[in-house]
């Protein structure tokens, strides 16, 4: 072979060397980061979190495969909060997928940059997360529980299954807007139907036994809970508090009746974390949080637990039985 060849045929080589080892390197590992509010043996959370890994891995992306999912948790403590998200950020992960208005404020406030699909944020738009629903312009969208509107609807409810309450303790997070939201459309029901409404924060386990046990002691009572971390942490000791006073109780979502509550009326809480892979998967792929829409509840359900109802000597309105989506025998 002459000299020329060689040089020629040797440098061809060279130059696709970095070639094929660029082909042959496996595909980068994404990372995904998860932040709910509530603890890791919650199950709940656990069927919440279940149900987002399986859509992502029906949309090709498996854990410790091709994604690597990190999970935090965090109570309604709002340094707690701060410490897991600032540690989170620090993970650089592709998205994060968060839980929760307090959650998703603190994220909003951390970063600008990093992707953020969120879960349960009631009114986005009002508190300042993204600039509107049609187009959420910054870093942040994903999917809302409900409106502020469907707050009253408890209040109908709760007089409809227990005519004799006159007087409703309603449980929620004073400190955050998701709680003062459905405070103020709890309160804007409640003249017309001759319910007088007390507030009862939900920030600690002993604050709430105080005001439930204090509330309890005068008749024609019931109780209202609205949706915030609060709630969901403590709804243990909400429910044993309404069975031990006797206080027909209406909750925001299912998993509070299955639990033994009385009823409640709220959303789907599981089918939107299926939908939020979706937008993680499009996010993954290149698109933007600024140009994904937030969507809202497609579906609310009525549940009815009748054994509770019962053990409180309430007879469900057959009307009312006919509307429930699930009854709890």
């Amino acid at each position: 072979m002459k000299r020329r060849e060689f040089i020629t045929l040797a440098g061809g080589a060279a130059a696709a060397w970095p070639l094929a080892a660029r082909a042959q390197q496996p595909e980068r590992m994404r990372r995904i980061a998860v932040l709910s509010g509530a603890v890791e043996t919650d199950l709940e959370i656990q069927a919440r979190n279940a149900a987002f890994r399986q859509a992502l891995q029906q949309l090709g992306w498996t854990d410790q495969q091709n994604v690597q999912i990190d999970y935090r948790w965090v109570s309604s403590d709002n340094d707690h909060i701060r410490r897991v998200v600032a540690e989170l950020v620090a993970l650089t992960p592709d998205v994060i997928l968060a839980t929760g208005s307090p959650n998703v404020g603190a994220l909003h406030k951390a970063t600008r940059t990093v992707p953020i699909v969120f879960v349960g944020v009631i009114d986005p738009v009002g508190a300042g997360i993204v600039d509107s629903l049609a187009r959420p312009g910054g870093n942040l969208t994903g999917f809302t529980w409900f409106e502020y509107g469907v707050s009253g609807k408890w209040v109908e409810l709760l007089k409809e299954i227990a005519p004799r309450v006159r007087r409703a303790a309603v449980l929620r997070d004073p400190a955050s807007p998701g709680g003062i939201g459905q405070f103020a459309a709890i309160q804007g029901a409640a003249p017309s139907l001759g319910v007088e409404l007390r507030a009862v924060g939900v920030l600690n386990a002993g604050e709430i036994e105080r005001a439930v046990t204090a509330f309890a002691r005068e008749p024609n009572g019931g109780l209202i809970v609205t949706i915030s971390g609060g709630t969901i942490a403590h709804r243990d000791l909400i429910g044993t508090l309404a069975a031990r006073h006797r206080l027909p109780t209406v909750y925001p979502a299912r998993y509070f009746v299955s639990g033994g509550g009385l009823f409640s009326y709220g959303p789907d809480t599981i089918d939107p974390y299926r939908r939020a892979a979706g937008y993680v998967n499009r996010i993954l792929k290149g698109e933007q949080p600024a140009d994904l829409p937030v969507q809202a509840s497609t579906k609310f359900e009525l549940v009815i637990n009748l054994k509770t109802a019962r053990a409180l000597g309430l007879e469900v309105p057959p009307t009312l039985l006919a509307r429930a989506d699930e009854v709890i025998e």
